[in-house]
């Protein structure tokens, strides 16, 4: 037991899981791929490969756990919709053998659906319409095959929200880690403008390029992160907007010292602001005390380290005091909100 308890710890770690969710993903895709076939065969479901196209379809490109349920209800929603409207066709079709009025249903409600399509709940509406043609065909499919395909289609999405439990990857696992990850990435660029390290114009373009990447993965991942912790979408928008104006006050700051010969007679005094030896290190331990609050998940480590006073105040209404602002700013709505985001 002891044994079997050391070896699950690694996939217990959320660290682990994100370090190799592509890994965990593929794995759960290929399990659930053997257990709609397994499941096909033995209960001898007719059209049954349309289980394991349905759970491809839900869980193929989504690896986090809010994604897989909120696509799993759309789709149901969607297959439920495409599967009722293709049964009454088929009704239609079998009583009256009017081909002409089942073609014109038939394109009448994708028309209904690709106008549904463009906006919001355009996943639901573009389902309804591939339901349609799986369970209908084009008018000539048999009832009670129409049915069989539109229940597979339900298997397929039992199976995939099943497995979105199975050592789930959460949405919210990706933010912490990839905020982390920049958040270092800023302590080392403003450790580097502090300390007068030389850098060329094509390393800095590169090194802010990185940091502005990372800021817009860290947005797209907003929504899914505010469903699974239940925090509102404006508090993860405020650390964002936090991050964008410190990403854009290191790129002002380190614009000043690319390909800027350092010269050894140069006084602290002439140095540009924020930029002076020392100055920085209040803003530095905040970065990195912050970095490794969101790997370890410990709020304690979201305590500000003391100030030296003088050197804030030096720095107040400058690109370096509206820097140290913003990550005051990040670190109070961490410590703030660890609670939720520190599973």
């Amino acid at each position: 037991m002891r044994y079997a308890r050391r070896l699950s710890r690694p996939l217990m770690d959320p660290h682990r899981r994100y370090q190799n969710a592509k890994f965990i993903h593929a794995t759960r895709v290929a399990l659930g791929i053997l257990i709609t076939i397994a499941f096909s065969s033995i209960a001898r479901l007719p059209h049954a490969e349309w289980s394991t196209i349905s759970l491809i379809i839900v869980i193929g490109g989504l690896q986090h756990h809010g994604n897989i349920r909120k696509r799993a209800a759309e789709r149901a929603l969607g297959t439920i919709i495409g599967a009722v409207y293709g049964l009454l066709i088929i009704l239609q079709q079998s009583y009256f053998g009017l081909f002409p009025l089942t073609y014109l249903l038939m394109a009448v409600g994708c028309g209904v659906c690709a106008y549904h399509a463009i906006g919001k709940g355009g996943y639901i509406a573009l389902l309804s319409a591939v339901t349609l043609v799986i369970v209908a065909g084009h008018g000539d499919n048999q009832f009670d095959e129409g049915l069989w395909r539109a229940i597979n289609v339900f298997i397929g999405i039992v199976v995939a929200l099943l497995l979105s439990f199975a050592l789930p990857l959460y949405a919210t696992y990706s933010w912490r880690f990839k905020l982390a990850d920049t958040l270092r990435g800023c302590a080392r660029v403003h450790e580097r403008i502090v300390q007068h390290e030389p850098i060329s114009n094509e390393e800095h373009l590169k090194e802010m390029a990185r940091l502005g990447s990372a800021l817009v993965q860290l947005r797209s991942l907003i929504p899914s992160v505010s469903k699974e912790v239940h925090m509102p979408v404006a508090r993860l928008e405020s650390v964002q907007r936090s991050l964008r104006i410190v990403i854009s006050c290191l790129e002002i700051l380190s614009s000043s010292t690319a390909d800027r010969p350092v010269d050894a007679s140069e006084t602290a005094a002439d140095s540009p602001a924020g930029t002076r030896p020392g100055h920085g290190s209040h803003v530095s331990d905040m970065l990195y005390g912050m970095a490794r609050a969101l790997k370890s998940g410990s709020a304690r480590r979201l305590a500000s380290p003391p100030r030296n006073g003088a050197q804030d105040l030096s720095a107040s209404g400058t690109v370096a005091g509206m820097l140290a602002t913003e990550v005051e700013q990040i670190r109070a709505t961490l410590a703030g909100t660890a609670s939720r985001w520190a599973v």
